[in-house]
């Protein structure tokens, strides 16, 4: 679905990017969740984490149920490492994530997916859109407030 503009066509990126939106994912799934009517915030909030440092992480979209959705299209060591810290020191949160593909693998040659790596780490997944179901789900863990 490329628009043209000023004689070139607009890719999935460049149209994220002019609706507000980091990748065509994320894009995506803000248009899912209008189309369902489904109130939701797009990285209002950090949440901190520290490494060796304090660190925040800014969630893609939290739902009015206090589900956390990151949207992947790469799953980089640097993601996932990140991921396990924020778990670990923030397990109340109900973080999920929608991949473009979860049968990618996590490097070259491995034969961990990214569905391998949120399995073995507890971690809720989904492919292109989020499930209906999430959106309908109960809130069971508390929001978080902007910092």
């Amino acid at each position: 679905m490329a628009k043209a503009i000023r004689g070139r066509t607009m890719g999935a990126a460049e149209r994220a990017i002019k609706n507000g939106y980091r990748s065509g994912l994320e894009d995506r799934i803000s248009d899912q969740l209008k189309g369902l009517s489904v109130p939701f915030k797009y990285e209002e909030f950090k949440i901190k984490y520290e490494v060796h440092e304090v660190r925040t992480y800014t969630p893609d979209f939290e739902l009015p149920n206090g589900i956390i959705v990151e949207s992947k299209g790469r799953f980089v060591a640097a993601d996932r490492k990140k991921h396990l810290l924020v778990k670990k020191q923030h397990p109340e949160l109900d973080i999920r994530f929608v991949f473009s593909n979860s049968r990618n693998k996590i490097i070259k040659g491995s034969k961990t997916s990214y569905a391998d790596w949120c399995n073995k780490n507890g971690f809720i997944y989904a492919d292109k859109l989020i499930p209906e179901e999430w959106v309908k789900e109960r809130g069971k863990k508390k929001q978080l407030r902007k910092s």
